[in-house]
């Protein structure tokens, strides 16, 4: 399983604002900038972090992005789900292009939708909290300033 682009750019997004902290403000060039990711791209994956209610957006002068509610609460497995924009892992798993001729008598797809299940269950696991244990290095690695 591989997830795509905009999954990847919206669990950086929430990392390096649960880096910050909850107080304080980033801008989504700043986040583009430490990670030499488009700006662009990062425009809808904000927008619709803070539709899910992820993060909270301040406008104008002196405005910007951040959490807004606590790590603890943000579930990466539900994340994931919100961010996917299917989990077609082989064609006969959407049901509509199914063009697989074998598809009826196929067993496959079973041990593969165990699998994506799996997946998604250890990711049900983990909050963003989770992963902000080692905050100074992560800190250090983008070059962001601690004060």
């Amino acid at each position: 399983m591989r997830l795509t682009l905009y999954t990847d750019y919206s669990l950086r997004v929430l990392l390096y604002l649960g880096i910050k902290g909850k107080d304080r403000l980033s801008t989504i060039q700043e986040i583009a900038d430490n990670y030499h990711i488009s700006k662009n791209h990062l425009m809808k994956v904000t927008y619709d972090l803070g539709q899910l209610g992820l993060i909270e957006t301040i406008r104008g002068r002196g405005g910007g992005i951040r959490l807004h509610i606590d790590p603890k609460d943000i579930n990466i497995g539900q994340v994931v789900r919100h961010t996917e924009e299917d989990f077609h892992l082989v064609e006969c798993f959407d049901e509509e292009n199914n063009m697989c001729k074998i598809s009826p008598a196929c067993q496959l797809k079973f041990a593969l939708r165990e699998a994506l299940n799996a997946y998604l269950e250890v990711l049900d696991k983990y909050t963003l909290a989770d992963f902000l244990l080692s905050k100074d290095e992560m800190y250090r690695l983008l070059g962001i300033d601690q004060s």
